[in-house]
């Protein structure tokens, strides 16, 4: 009961947060939909008093945790990382179609923002196990609405890497480095990126 009671708390709290980001009709209610969605598989199967169990795909391959990378270079608190957060909520159970199938919903509700295209490039990687030409355009699709941002081309990095690309990835990183301001405050997690790949 307690577990419910969180979960009830959390959904609430979420949603004046969408709220007080001044979100209302359509979207907030799509988000409203979005977030009673991941609840209720939460509460349908989340078993909070097992140890963790992270997919193994992103396991095995990432150099840095993607939740982590996501919000040091997009930030939090954010329409946008709060459909994030419910697709990886998703795809941490394994049910990466469903983790898709929320990136999808958010890009109908706000086709323009960057973040939600980063968000889908990395949840069809991760459902496919591997960078496809739908990830591919995500990404792309995420530089062209922010142009010199480092998130999309990081991810597309990372996406590489885990798909057993690690030369592309560094030379993405490197570059984005390479153009980076020295006090940027994301560019030690892409040193730690380079680091992780790097041969040895």
């Amino acid at each position: 009961m307690n577990g419910l009671l969180i979960l009830v708390l959390a959904l609430a709290a979420a949603i004046g947060l969408l709220w007080l980001l001044r979100l209302r009709g359509a979207v907030l209610t799509l988000a409203a939909a979005a977030l009673m969605i991941g609840a209720a598989g939460y509460a349908l199967q989340g078993r909070p008093w097992l140890a963790g169990s992270p997919h193994l795909a992103e396991q095995r391959a990432a150099p840095i945790p993607l939740t982590a990378a996501r919000k040091a270079l997009m930030g939090q608190f954010t329409a946008a990382d709060t459909w994030m957060t419910i697709s990886e909520g998703f795809a941490s159970r394994g049910q990466t179609k469903d983790a898709v199938g929320v990136m999808n919903s958010a890009i109908r509700a706000r086709p323009t923002d960057y973040a939600l295209w980063v968000g889908l490039g990395n949840a069809l990687a991760d459902h496919a196990g591997t960078l496809t030409p739908a990830a591919k355009f995500a990404f792309d699709r995420a530089a062209q609405l922010a142009p010199g941002h480092p998130a999309p081309a990081f991810f597309l990095g990372l996406a590489e890497a885990r798909s057993g690309q690690p030369a592309k990835a560094l030379e993405r990183w490197r570059a984005i480095l390479a153009s980076a301001p020295a006090d940027a405050s994301w560019r030690p997690l892409v040193e730690d990126a380079v680091l992780a790949v790097s041969p040895r």
